[in-house]
């Protein structure tokens, strides 16, 4: 991503564009503050100037755009610097962010927690927890009235997965697919069902069943199990679960690779802080408790699928 891409997914006026790249040219200082987060600091303040945060577009606008201005003025006053928290809809950019140093933390899929840590661009500093396990299950969902009882019925039928991205939402239910032997190298996703669509999230996955435009949809279990922060009651009463399958690894709080160790150090204690200080906040935006974990063993199921996707027909 250029300067100039980057100054507008930020949305920075088009004024400050000229300011802000001679300032990067020729201040070698604020450079440095800004990519490796000031080596010196101390375990007392963030040396950090603004903290960028990224969440997950996976519920609907309204119930986002309260979470984004909630968590800004959290960890504002927590943390006593400018907070920004954005909301983009393409992993890719979440990449290429974290390595050019425009993005500190983001809540990440297991998927594309995975696929920073193996690009070095970033690393798990926390996760959270569901029933108190750091993993949960990916169920499919169709309407009520329909008579499917598994996924083997849903063969030849349209259905819709979360997003690329997602874990519980296309990852495990596509390995799931291939343990079954469903499909492989022989057969696409494409041969098995007669189309696969792919929302921006869970919820606009299952609205695609509840229009009709699909049979069945991929999601987290909590979207249907849990309150109603992504499905209303009135749309829960028409849906059921076909089939669950997992475990699905706990999304994850990432930090970019290039933040000092006592910037880091910082980050996660304050996030940790939560638990105790605001644990309503803490659940709307990152579902549950928030817990350290060791990286490699939080990311072998996911590795692992991620393995098992990659021999799939196209």
């Amino acid at each position: 991503m250029n300067h100039k891409t980057f100054i507008k997914f930020l949305g920075l006026p088009p004024l400050f564009t000229s300011a802000l790249l001679l300032s990067l040219l020729s201040s070698c200082g604020d450079s440095t503050d800004n990519q490796t987060s000031g080596q010196a600091g101390d375990s007392e303040e963030l040396s950090l100037k603004k903290l960028v945060i990224a969440l997950k577009a996976n519920k609907n606008p309204a119930s986002m755009l309260a979470e984004k201005e909630d968590l800004e003025k959290y960890l504002a006053e927590k943390l006593n610097r400018e907070v920004e928290v954005i909301i983009p809809t393409d992993s890719g950019v979440v990449v290429e962010s974290f390595r050019n140093g425009t993005l500190d933390l983001g809540y990440l899929s297991s998927t594309d927690a995975a696929r920073n840590v193996s690009q070095d661009t970033a690393g798990i500093l926390l996760v959270h927890l569901k029933n108190g396990k750091p993993h949960y299950n990916s169920i499919w969902l169709s309407k009520k009235d329909k008579s499917y009882q598994s996924i083997t019925e849903l063969k030849g039928n349209p259905v819709a997965f979360a997003s690329r991205s997602s874990t519980s939402g296309f990852l495990i239910p596509t390995w799931d697919l291939v343990q079954q032997g469903l499909v492989g190298p022989d057969v696409a996703l494409t041969d098995y069902f007669s189309q696969t669509i792919y929302g921006n999230g869970y919820v606009s996955a299952v609205e695609k069943v509840l229009s009709g435009e699909v049979e069945a949809a991929a999601v987290s279990d909590y979207v249907y199990k849990g309150d109603n922060k992504y499905l209303s009651d009135a749309q829960k009463a028409q849906l059921k679960i076909v089939q669950e399958q997992g475990p699905v690894p706990a999304h994850t709080l990432c930090v970019r690779a290039s933040i000092s160790e006592s910037d880091k150090k910082f980050l996660q204690d304050t996030l940790l802080e939560m638990n105790q200080e605001n644990a309503e906040l803490r659940d709307r935006i990152f579902n549950g408790e928030l817990v350290t974990v060791e990286e490699d063993e939080h990311l072998k199921v996911t590795r692992e699928a991620l393995a098992v996707q990659k021999t799939l027909k196209p």
